[in-house]
């Protein structure tokens, strides 16, 4: 969960590697560093934010073509200016960036000591450079072979970049489990976690897959295997536009993509639907519907976000389209010995197509004979490589470590795998199906008039943002909106906030309601609505403050809540994808009044690359 970038090529590598630290600062932020090779070869690296590195080094004389650079979200050691990386070899020859977790590295951090070795950090990282370092010196060997030598014999994950300063012309870079893409410009190369600090200066690039090496030299790029298999790279060209990574006017990543939910979900929708004609398609699914079709069952895997996007599809795929569905932390799949069956579809969700979590697991049900379908949004990350089909999310580059456009891109895709589904089976009538196709195409146009409350949610996280505790309630389709709600005011404010089943609040959490506690429902006309009033009754019998996200026009429940926001009315189905709108906004603005950190909280990354 750290950020990783580099450049070789003919021009000044500091601005590029600075500037490339900070749009990948999402991926992580308790320490920065970069090393630069002209001759020498200097480390530069502080504990904070990238502003916290850019200050230390203001005053120095940086310059140099070759170049690494890191952000760092702290697994081995705590986040101080030693743990930062790069990281050194023994000799001081070489420099190291890492991301990932290098599982046997006390086994080899000890066999290193034994052979007199000293370590100046309590990083893995460094002992992956001095393992190098050691081989290189005992085989006489090149770096190269010394990096794939070393490799094979790593248990872990990792993305790393590698300079010498005995090979000044040579940058050379590796993954398993944890991204990396290089992006390929005229005798110039720009490596990194993802594409966001590349896109500024080129639109083609080459993903590394598993158990890849790329050797950059005379600036030509080679990619070999762990067993020296010369690949052929494939150039990928980015979608991206420069436009999409920068905050546009707003204070906060976050907001911006809260207000690009009206376009994010059109694009997604855009060349898949058209209501008019009854036509609803994702091309991703074409080679594979009719395993989709005939499921006997669908599991689906996420993590966070991702988790309640799957439990709202949960809801769709068995009231649409009479298919059990079974919705699994992809962190605990892989830890029992789960039970896959022949006709079984596995569904995996993630924003980034990196979560490591979910990558595992997929690997798993892949090896027990499993179809895989993969939702993402990151075109070219590793869950689509890994899965057999699956469809994009197109929501655009999510920079905000809390998830908010993603998660509405994700809903609509699974609503649309849904209809689709039932449709070909004929579990949903034509004229159902024809309803729904429409209300969906009207989804872009409800979140923006959702969006024109957010004044008045402001006006709310005003009132709220002492609080110390909350509690989100909802029913059916909204429960897990409710999950999803208590799960953004957690992750940037640091208020505890929980979410429950409505109907479950008489079983514990009633507990805890006084007139101190807020109490958020997501209580839309829909089939649950009168059992919902009669929870909010409960709550507002113990003093309990109520804050309801209602249909336009309701007046019974504006009579008995504290406070009430009104969403367009919507297809019961589909109301999570304008119920969540408010939500997000609340937390934002609670957030920004508490004084918190909204784009990267404490804690947090954005693509979760390690178990």
């Amino acid at each position: 969960m750290c950020g990783i970038v580099a450049y070789t090529g003919y021009r000044e590598a500091y601005p590029i590697l600075i500037k490339g630290l900070k749009r990948l600062e999402y991926r992580g932020y308790d320490s920065a560093g970069i090393a630069l090779l002209n001759g020498d070869l200097r480390v530069y690296k502080k504990k904070g934010k990238v502003s916290d590195l850019e200050q230390f080094v203001s005053q120095d004389k940086l310059e140099g073509n070759i170049g690494i650079g890191h952000t760092r979200w702290a697994t081995h050691g705590e986040p101080n200016d030693i743990n930062a990386h790069p990281h050194y070899s023994a000799n001081q020859n070489m420099v190291i960036i890492h991301n990932g977790i290098i599982e046997n590295y006390n086994v080899l951090k000890q066999d290193l000591l034994n052979k007199g070795y000293h370590f100046v950090s309590d990083t893995d990282s460094e002992v992956l450079i001095t393992f190098i370092e050691d081989i290189q010196k005992n085989a006489e060997c090149s770096l190269e072979e010394a990096v794939r030598l070393a490799l094979q014999k790593v248990v872990g994950a990792y993305a790393i970049v590698i300079i010498s300063k005995n090979d000044p012309r040579l940058v050379i870079a590796a993954r398993k489990g944890s991204p990396l893409v290089i992006g390929v410009g005229k005798d110039e190369y720009f490596i990194a976690s993802d594409a966001t600090p590349i896109i500024e200066y080129t639109n083609e690039v080459v993903y590394l897959d598993d158990h890849e090496i790329a050797i950059i030299k005379d600036k030509k790029l080679e990619i070999k295997t762990l067993d020296s298999i010369i690949k052929a790279p494939y150039v990928h060209k980015l979608e991206m536009d420069l436009e999409a990574i920068e905050k546009g006017g707003f204070e906060h990543f976050m907001l911006k993509e809260i207000f690009e939910q009206p376009k994010s979900v059109a694009d997604c929708l855009r060349g898949r639907l058209n209501a008019g004609e009854g036509h609803l398609q994702l091309g991703g699914l074409t080679e594979y519907i009719n395993r989709l079709v005939s499921a006997d069952r669908i599991i689906l895997l996420g993590c966070g976000t991702s988790w309640h996007a799957g439990l709202v599809a949960e809801y769709l795929f068995e009231e649409l389209a009479r298919i059990p569905v079974e919705v699994e932390y992809a962190s605990e799949f892989r830890y029992r010995n789960p039970v896959i069956r022949e006709n079984d579809v596995v569904l995996a969700i993630s924003q980034s197509g990196e979560t490591a979590d979910t990558l595992a697991a997929i690997e798993l049900a892949k090896s027990k004979g499993a179809v895989i379908f993969g939702v993402c949004n990151v075109v070219g990350s590793s869950i689509p490589r890994a899965t057999h089909a699956g469809a994009y999310i197109h929501a655009g580059p999510e920079i905000g470590v809390a998830s908010t456009k993603a998660f509405t891109g994700q809903l609509s895709v699974l609503t649309m795998m849904a209809l689709i589904i039932a449709h070909r089976k004929g579990t949903i009538s034509e004229s159902k199906y024809r309803e729904i196709l429409v209300e969906l195409q009207s989804v872009p146009a409800k979140i923006e008039r959702a969006l024109k409350l957010n004044a008045q949610v402001e006006y709310i996280a005003d009132v709220f943002k002492d609080a110390t505790n909350f509690i989100y309630l909802g029913r059916g389709y909204n429960f897990p909106v409710a999950l999803e709600g208590a799960l953004k005011l957690k992750e940037i404010s640091y208020i505890h906030a929980e979410g429950y089943p409505a109907a479950e609040m008489k079983h514990g959490p009633i507990a805890l309601i006084d007139e101190e506690m807020p109490v958020v429902f997501i209580a839309t006309k829909d089939s649950t609505y009168e059992k919902v009033v009669s929870n909010i009754q409960e709550v507002k019998a113990r003093r309990g403050r109520v804050i309801a996200v209602v249909t336009e026009g309701d007046k019974l429940i504006k009579n008995m809540a504290d406070f009430t926001i009104e969403i367009p009315a919507i297809h019961e189905a589909l109301t999570p994808l304008l119920a969540v709108i408010p939500l997000q906004l609340l937390s934002y603005h609670i957030a920004v009044m508490r004084g918190c950190d909204v784009d990267q909280p404490r804690n947090l990354a954005k693509s979760v690359t390690v178990e």
